[in-house]
């Protein structure tokens, strides 16, 4: 099992920035993908960004290519998403999930269905 807790989302004018964390619990190993999504009111569930635990490899919606960079902090056990320039086209509620598959290495999947835990998610509004 592993448990995610999302938090620093908030309210924020266009233009401006937000950095979300994922603290993660529980069962935790190398093989693990990191992935947030994001889900806006009458929308599906979206990919956002991923990462491995370990070597860092990264994967980005095209949406958000060079706005928003994802990281982790090995030792706090803590992915991080640094989001910049943001839109009101990004207001959503934002979730951290893992992919605790064994994939190849820097290989990562942008599908929901391939994540098997999820946070609670964290409001992130932007305003025009």
């Amino acid at each position: 099992q592993v448990q995610l807790v999302e938090s620093g989302g908030g309210l924020v004018q266009a233009g401006g920035s937000l950095r979300l964390s994922c603290a993660a619990s529980g069962r935790t190993f190398d093989w693990y993908t990191m992935g947030w999504f994001r889900q806006a009111p009458g929308k599906e569930r979206e990919f956002v960004a991923a990462i491995r635990w370990s070597g860092g490899s990264t994967l980005y919606a095209d949406s958000v290519k060079g706005r928003f960079t994802i990281s982790r902090a090995i030792a706090k056990n803590t992915v991080l998403l640094q989001m910049n320039s943001l839109k009101p086209e990004d207001t959503a509620v934002y979730y951290c999930a893992a992919d605790t598959t064994r994939r190849s290495m820097g290989s990562m999947s942008p599908r929901r269905g391939s994540y098997d835990f999820w946070g609670q998610g964290t409001q992130v509004s932007v305003s025009s």
